[in-house]
């Protein structure tokens, strides 16, 4: 009973640009199913989408499924390798170096 794993695999191989890197993993526990999904670091942006709207529905849709089959199930996206935000990397500044930076 893949229903959920072969839906999520067809909608994102069909949102991003490089749907050989789409890998998906299904596990069951006394949780539900979780879905755990890799995709190439330069398609992260299409899967989450403005304020993560694109991710909800994926996750919405991914409950129908699961309600379809008397299943809980879950997603979870699994960040690229050095996928950092370049917030974080400025919140590592030192005080001189954020004051360095203010001066015009």
């Amino acid at each position: 009973m893949t229903a959920d794993k072969d839906f999520l695999e067809f909608v994102v191989k069909t949102l991003v640009d490089s749907p050989d890197a789409v890998k998906v993993n299904r596990v069951v526990d006394e949780m539900g199913v979780l879905l755990t999904l890799d995709v190439d670091p330069q398609d992260m942006g299409k899967i989450i989408g403005r304020s993560g709207n694109t991710a909800k529905a994926i996750r919405t849709l991914l409950r129908v499924v699961g309600m379809k089959n008397n299943a809980r199930v879950n997603l979870k996206i699994n960040e690229p390798q050095g996928g950092g935000s370049t917030i974080e990397q400025s919140a590592t500044k030192t005080v001189d170096e954020a004051m360095e930076d203010l001066k015009v």
